[in-house]
């Protein structure tokens, strides 16, 4: 277990506390953008923060949602004068789509851009596109397409091509064997710690809300709707086998008795139906990014990520790039106050943002050290 999760100011009588957080914590407002004609309009869910400056669009990873920049949002806010838009991508979160079995590059990459275009018409803010996993591939592609005028900056956390294409053998694997359901969100929250999944507790305490849901159990064996892949497989940071989180129907399949009738909190997408387009979202983004004319940072959990084309782009100067460990892959989750400094550094960097004067003395601080690296 992470850190943060032994954390005081998280225990409620000497035990942590695992009980969810609202949104309204972290952002200024939530709202449902509709888009798309009027009799077949798509709904995306949303949430803001900031009045001024840039306008930063997070891009979770695939399962997460808009709430797994909870906690980032409250840190670069504090950095930097910006604002931001968090959105659930299509078949995560609270989003509802029409078609919801599409989750080809162009339809993912069009769905933020005429999110924007709905909330700023013509004429948004300078744009920073930051996306995460499979956010980060849809943020690389939205802006290798221009298709939003505006876009400015890209930041990619935790997505390299190689890396990514290695691990899709094991996504299978790794949803079979975590939890089908859960007997309430606390113990969701607690399992995501415990396993790994998040490394965070107040990052978990908000997040999660946005990848589980309830449901009754004898409508909860009804065919869910299709999501895009997960991002890579989690790690465990400690064995845990504990059955006391799961629901006694996950056992059915074992034979075990489904139980009289209760509410669950399940899975919002089912991940393991969207095989089909796990290829599509990583296959060659690495080019896609070196060859973007934008100002670029590529934040990793890890040096062994990078693969052939971006270690030599990188030594090339191309894009900026930093190391983020020791973390999981829910980087901006496990690791908020040091993925901020990053970002609030690139956009310093390139006069995009103004400092927090507050914070200016410890970003200039940051900024000398990359320019030492």
């Amino acid at each position: 277990m992470s850190e943060e999760t032994s954390d005081p100011e998280h225990e409620v009588g000497g035990q942590l506390d695992y009980s969810p957080v609202s949104w309204r914590e972290y952002f200024d407002q939530m709202e449902d953008v509709s888009v798309g004609p009027a009799d077949s309009r798509d709904v995306f869910r949303i949430y803001k923060a900031g009045s001024d400056g840039p306008l930063l669009v997070l891009l979770h990873g695939g399962g997460h949602s808009a709430l797994s920049w909870a906690v980032f949002t409250t840190a670069i806010a504090s950095r930097v004068t910006c604002r931001v838009l968090a959105m659930d991508l299509r078949g995560h979160g609270a989003s509802l789509v029409n078609q919801s079995d599409d989750f080809t590059t162009q339809t993912m990459s069009c769905d933020v851009a005429n999110v924007i275009r709905a909330c700023y018409s013509e004429t948004p803010p300078p744009i920073v596109l930051i996306g995460h996993g499979v956010g980060g591939a849809i943020a690389v592609h939205a802006a290798s397409n221009m298709l939003i005028p505006c876009t400015v900056g890209l930041v990619a956390i935790d997505v390299v091509e190689g890396s990514a294409m290695e691990a899709l053998h094991s996504i299978q694997k790794f949803l079979r064997e975590r939890p089908k359901s859960f007997k309430s969100m606390d113990h969701a929250i607690e399992w995501s710690v415990k396993s790994g999944q998040i490394r965070n507790l107040e990052s978990a305490r908000v997040s999660m809300v946005g990848q589980i849901k309830r449901c009754e159990a004898e409508v909860s064996g009804a065919v869910e709707q299709a999501g895009p892949v997960t991002d890579e497989v989690v790690q465990p940071t400690e064995e845990f086998s504990d059955q006391s989180f799961v629901n006694d129907r996950d056992h059915t399949a074992s034979g075990g008795s489904l139980g009289g009738e209760q509410s669950e909190y399940r899975w919002r997408i089912d991940l393991s139906k969207s095989e089909k387009y796990w290829d599509g979202w990583f296959r060659g983004t690495s080019n896609l990014f070196l060859t973007c004319n934008l100002p670029k940072l590529l934040l990793l959990a890890g040096i062994d990520r990078l693969d052939r084309d971006l270690t030599i782009g990188q030594m090339q100067g191309q894009f900026m790039m930093q190391v983020l460990p020791p973390c999981g892959h829910a980087v901006q989750e496990d690791k908020p106050d040091k993925v901020a400094n990053a970002v609030a550094a690139f956009l310093l960097r390139h006069k995009f943002a103004e400092a927090r004067r507050e914070t200016r003395s410890s970003t200039s601080d940051t900024l000398r050290s990359e320019d030492q690296k």
